[in-house]
């Protein structure tokens, strides 16, 4: 996002305050970094993190690193890695050649702790875990460790010992000797390393300990000269550790922590657990499902990287949490597709409609715009004859009040860039469906105007040509849940989610046009078109094929966050 564009926020506030003459950093580049746990695919929630890390970058003109955060070996893997570059290359970020994992810093991790325990600031302890809850006091009691006082030496052996497999899981932790009557529980003696026989993604069976993300976070922000360590609000009470380990260790810089609100949207859950039980469950088609909030089901949508980021920087950042309305993210994507998509014409339910006066055989073309808001978008030929495809709701053989469309001797209604046409009525099936509709013309209104000027009082009509209609299968979708707070106090998620969240439809019937479109890439935004009157569409970039046209709704037309 360009630099005169972004606005100010607090944390910029502070690296402003921190550049100037004397401060902290000055001389020094704002240096940041996105820290993503490869064990899972991002998602919007994720999203207004890297863009804070990445956008602050550079509105300062500074560097941002990505590292994966994979001191935790559960649940990660390469496949994740691969997709977060992904997503946030499709934003619009870059790293450069900044890319780290976690796991690069062991060794020197593990070196440093052990200084820890020289200078007498950390020990073995072997409190069970059900020990440790015991111990661990309230606001009115310290906590308590019997190995505390554990002589060095000691110490240094065990926890040498414990590197190399010696001890099973759970009989010893590394932990700091701070302050057991903190008032903050983090400070409270916390654990500094645990014993973990589970192999790694990168490091495979090289290690048997790991270093617990408190500890290891404010050491790799500081090898990496990291300025700027921007998390979210409930790190908070963890930046005093984060401080009391740069502070303790013998690292080249000194990094700052600043926390901000995460962000929250109604009628999704923001929970990586959550959200693979969906996926593993089969509740949704992959991480990439287009009801799923996830970066990747988002693009697949039909979602743009300038409507997300234009989402991240309006709901601004703040130290205060909030949900924000998901009608909001869709404004934001339909003012973005307003301004680019073509207009097309598709038909979702369709039926036949016949022009009884127009010759039989005949065929000629009409001028349709591609996009009314773009001048430079030009215009497109459609092919016209006598049978064509409209909307099953275009028509009413008995039709309720303020009706303004066919309806058998009823108004005009104009045919979208063709002509004028009054129903004359309509042909039904055995089971009393209507299956035709019945309509003349007025030869003297190509373009939809009447020569003599005559107004009309009928709606505009989209329609398909029947013989040179493409086929389409069309995917409608709603919100995956149908509670606003569906991960609220005392709730299972998995019982509010939407049974109408997906409607697909069959036999549409769209433009030629589209199904000579280039098939959509894996990784890249589709091409958008405006449904005429039903919305935004694009083609599935994953189950759309030549001969077989899939369609995502992106949005509606009908902006519900502006209404309200």
């Amino acid at each position: 996002m360009a630099e005169e564009t972004m606005s100010t926020n607090f944390i910029h506030s502070i690296i402003e305050e921190e550049l100037q003459p004397g401060g902290r950093c000055e001389g020094k580049q704002v240096h940041t970094r996105f820290p993503p746990e490869p064990n899972g695919y991002l998602h919007i929630g994720h999203c207004k993190a890297l863009t804070i890390d990445f956008g602050t970058a550079e509105k300062y003109h500074g560097i941002c690193n990505l590292r994966m955060d994979d001191t935790n070996p559960a649940k990660e893997d390469t496949e994740y890695v691969d997709a977060i570059q992904e997503d946030i290359h499709w934003l619009g970020f870059d790293w450069d050649d900044r890319f780290y994992y976690g796991s690069d810093y062991f060794e020197k991790t593990y070196q440093l702790a052990l200084d820890l325990i020289r200078k007498g600031l950390a020990y073995v302890c072997e409190l069970t875990p059900d020990q440790f809850k015991a111990y661990r006091g309230d606001t009115t009691t310290p906590a308590q460790s019997p190995w505390r006082d554990r002589p060095i030496e000691e110490s240094l052996d065990l926890f040498q010992r414990m590197r190399q497999g010696e001890f099973p899981e759970g009989k010893y932790t590394l932990r700091a000797k701070i302050d057991l009557a903190s008032g903050n529980f983090n400070m409270r003696d916390p654990v500094l390393y645990r014993i973990r026989y589970i192999e790694h993604h990168r490091q495979g069976t090289q290690w048997c300990i790991f270093p617990m993300y408190d500890f290891a976070h404010p050491i790799q922000d500081a090898l990496e000269g990291i300025t700027h360590s921007l998390c979210s609000l409930e790190y908070e009470n963890h930046r005093p550790l984060y401080d009391w380990v740069v502070d303790h260790c013998d690292l080249p810089s000194k990094p700052r922590q600043i926390e901000f609100a995460r962000l929250g949207i109604n009628y999704t859950v923001m929970s990586k657990r959550k959200l693979r039980e969906l996926v593993e469950t089969g509740r949704v088609a992959g991480w990439d499902d287009p009801r799923m909030p996830t970066l990747c089901g988002l693009r697949r949508r039909g979602y743009t990287p300038k409507s997300i980021r234009n989402f991240c920087e309006r709901i601004g950042v703040s130290k205060v949490d909030s949900t924000v309305d998901w009608a909001f993210l869709e404004s934001c994507l339909r003012e973005d597709l307003n301004e680019h998509a073509q207009r097309v014409m598709a038909v979702l339910r369709p039926v036949k409609l016949t022009i009884t006066n127009y010759p039989e055989g005949q065929t000629e073309t009409v001028t349709v715009e591609n996009n009314p808001v773009d001048p430079t978008a030009g215009e497109r030929q459609v092919p016209f004859s006598r049978h064509l495809y409209i909307e099953a709701d275009d028509f009413m053989e008995t039709p309720v009040p303020k009706y303004k469309r066919l309806v058998p001797g009823g108004q005009e209604c104009r045919l979208k860039g063709a002509y004028l046409i009054r129903c004359t009525g309509c042909v039904k099936d055995e089971n009393g469906q209507v299956v035709e509709v019945l309509c003349e013309y007025d030869p003297d209104s190509r373009g939809g105007n009447p020569a003599d000027g005559r107004k009309v009082k009928g709606a505009t009509i989209h329609w398909v040509e029947a013989d040179t209609a493409a086929e389409a299968e069309v995917r409608l979708y709603d919100y995956l849940f149908t509670d606003p707070a569906p991960d609220g106090p005392d709730k299972n998620f998995l019982d509010y989610i939407n049974p109408e969240s997906l409607q697909v439809l069959t036999g549409c019937k769209v433009e030629q046009g589209l199904a000579q479109a280039a098939m959509p890439q894996p990784g890249k935004t589709a091409t958008a078109y405006q449904f005429m009157r039903q919305g935004y569409f694009c083609l599935d970039n994953r189950d759309a094929a030549p001969g077989h046209l899939v369609f995502n709704r992106s949005v509606s037309l009908k902006d519900s966050f502006k209404k309200k």
